[in-house]
C-alpha cells in the first residue's frame, strides 16, 4: 500500500515538472515579435475561405498613405547625434556634433547626470533620456 502511495506521488511531481515546461516554452514563444506575415498566416490558417477573402480585401484595397509603420519595439534609443544636439541645447557639450561617442561627449553626458540627479554612468538610458530629450528641439 506504501509503495503504491510512493508511485502515485512520483507521478504527479513527474506530470508536474512536464506541464511547467511547457508552460514556460509557450510563455517564451509568446514574447517573441511576430511578423505581419506570419500574423496573416496564423490568421489565414484560423479561418474559413470566406472568412479570409473578406478579411484580405480590406487590406488589398488601402492606399500607401493609409498604411502607418509600426513604432520600433522596446524604448526609444536616440542617435549619437541626437544626444549630442541634446546636450549641446542644454549648455553641456561644446565639441562637434559628429556621431560619435568621444571623450567630450562621454564627460557631457556625466556632467548632466551629476546635474540632474541621475545615476552617473556615462550612458544614456531612459532616465536619462527622459530629461535630455527635452533639450533636442531647443535651438
Amino acid at each position: 500500500m506504501v509503495k503504491l502511495g510512493l508511485v502515485i506521488c512520483a507521478l504527479i511531481v513527474a506530470f508536474s515538472l512536464l506541464g511547467c515546461g511547457k508552460k514556460k516554452q509557450t510563455q517564451e514563444a509568446l514574447q517573441e515579435p511576430i511578423s505581419l506575415e506570419t500574423l496573416s498566416v496564423i490568421t489565414a490558417q484560423t479561418q474559413t475561405p470566406t472568412q479570409v477573402k473578406s478579411a484580405v480585401t480590406p487590406v488589398a484595397s488601402l492606399s500607401t498613405a493609409e498604411v502607418k509603420p509600426l513604432p520600433p519595439a522596446g524604448p526609444y534609443r536616440p542617435t549619437v547625434q541626437e544626444i549630442q544636439v541634446a546636450l549641446k541645447n542644454a549648455g553641456y557639450y561644446t565639441g562637434e556634433i559628429d556621431g560619435k561617442i568621444g571623450p567630450l561627449t562621454k564627460k557631457a553626458i556625466k556632467d548632466f547626470q551629476k546635474a540632474n540627479n541621475l545615476e552617473v554612468d556615462g550612458k544614456v538610458g531612459p532616465k536619462t533620456w527622459a530629461i535630455l530629450g527635452t533639450y533636442l528641439k531647443k535651438e
